[in-house]
Order: structure tokens, then C-alpha cells, then sequence
């Protein structure tokens, strides 16, 4: 229940724009995810190392009920705590090779600019097959 309360707002999100930029948006996302990588590795190259996540259990104190106490006429709630695990994720450095990285980055703009003109005409047809109402 609680996750389909959290995907509501993405799905309204996702809904929101117009035909147009829906299909644009569509359209390009496989080259905004390798765009993303680029500057992922970019990034690593700079720094000299990469970033790894990793999850890792652990617990907190919180409220988890309440104690009810009554002394003569005044009732007392109290709370009750109970140690509750959770999952936090991290990051860690973790070595890169760069040759390995800049042969990476190198594949990666190669694809980049292979998306970016099958992206132009698709761009192009989404305009075609949907064109702004002008108000």
C-alpha cells in the first residue's frame, strides 16, 4: 500500500506534458541515460576513483506504541520505543584502471553521438506527428 502511495506522484508525473513532449521525451531516453554515464565517468576520471553503493542493516530507536498509566485520576500515554532495523545506503570509493575508463568514455561519446542523430529525427517526427496548438 505504502509503495503504490509513493509511485502515485510519478505516475501523475509521468502523465503530465503534452503528446509532444511525452513522445519526446520517450524518444530520448536512452540517449539522457548515456549522457548520464558520460558525466558518470568523466567524474571518475577526475577524481581518480568511482563511487560503489552498497546497503547496510541497522537499527534505530522509535515509537512503536504507548504505554497507558493511570495514578489515581490522571491517566499518563507513555510512549513504548522498540529497536526497529532499516536499510541505509552508502558509498565507498572504490579504484578505477583509466585506461579502462577512458576507453569506456570513449564508447560511450561514440554512442552518445549515434543517439544524438537517430534522436534529431525522431525529435523531428514527434513534431510532425504532434504539433504544438498554438493558443
Amino acid at each position: 500500500m505504502r509503495a503504490a502511495l509513493l509511485l502515485f506522484p510519478l505516475v501523475l508525473l509521468t502523465a503530465c506534458g503534452t503528446p509532444q513532449e511525452r513522445c519526446i521525451r520517450q524518444s530520448t531516453a536512452e540517449l539522457r541515460r548515456v549522457t548520464e554515464l558520460v558525466a558518470e565517468v568523466r567524474g571518475n576520471l577526475a577524481r581518480g576513483y568511482a563511487w560503489q553503493e552498497y546497503e547496510t542493516e541497522t537499527s534505530r530507536w522509535e515509537v512503536c506504541g504507548y504505554d497507558t498509566i493511570t495514578k489515581g485520576d490522571k491517566v499518563i500515554k507513555r510512549p513504548r520505543m522498540c529497536l526497529e532495523d532499516y536499510t541505509v545506503t552508502r558509498r565507498r570509493p572504490v579504484p578505477i584502471d583509466p585506461v579502462v575508463e577512458k576507453r569506456k568514455l570513449e564508447n560511450l561519446l561514440k554512442r552518445q553521438a549515434e543517439l544524438s542523430r537517430a534522436a534529431e529525427a525522431q525529435i523531428a517526427a514527434c513534431k510532425a506527428a504532434y504539433p504544438e496548438e498554438v493558443k
